[in-house]
């Protein structure tokens, strides 16, 4: 059977992207890629040039985010929660987050597009782009530790969460940190003065 150009990259591309999030960046191969899409390794590094590159293709992210400044301000959080969720069910972010564990590249990667992606829609609904940058982090530390644990480091308790739980569980973080006035330190907390 054979089968075009556009249909041996698609093939070799679903193949990486199975393969990096079962195997990981370093332990995945070229020729174990080659295999699942059914091709020679040679025609791997044909479309794609290097394993590397052939990552970048495989892990290119993009995370749809909503328009949150659509969405009533009540309701901001779960329907965050919702999305990334849904979103981490795909191979390509899990892929990402694997790979960015050990590798300093791809770890750049991963704050670049949640930077890029998430920092802009937060600005939108904070009205204060000084301040987005930090609810931002804050709204990522709960969506990466979220899939770190359910999809890397397979928890018992977090995998066996079903999806709706998991909102749950994850809406009212994200609500806060997106819309809660900015906290106030006290003078504890800001040391001696």
């Amino acid at each position: 059977m054979r089968r075009s150009s556009t249909e041996t990259k698609a093939a070799i591309l679903k193949a990486a992207r199975e393969r990096f999030a079962a195997d990981g960046y370093d332990r995945a191969t070229i020729r174990a890629i080659a295999a699942d899409a059914a091709i020679d390794p040679s025609m791997v590094m044909r479309y794609y040039g290097s394993k590397q590159l052939l990552f970048a293709a495989a892990a290119d992210i993009d995370l749809r985010l909503p328009d949150l400044s659509a969405v009533p301000r009540d309701e901001i959080g779960r329907v965050l929660a919702a999305h990334l969720v849904e979103r981490w069910e795909g191979d390509a972010l899990q892929i990402l987050l694997r790979t960015a564990v050990t590798d300093p590249d791809i770890a750049e990667r991963m704050r670049t597009v949640f930077a890029a992606q998430l920092g802009p829609r937060v600005a939108e609904l904070t009205g204060d782009p000084a301040e987005a940058p930090a609810r931002a982090g804050l709204a990522a530390t709960q969506a990466l530790g979220f899939a770190l644990c359910r999809y890397v480091l397979r928890l018992p308790p977090v995998v066996a969460l079903e999806r709706e739980e998991a909102i749950a569980w994850l809406a009212p973080t994200f609500q806060h940190y997106l819309t809660a006035p900015r906290p106030a330190l006290t003078e504890h907390l800001a040391g001696p003065g």
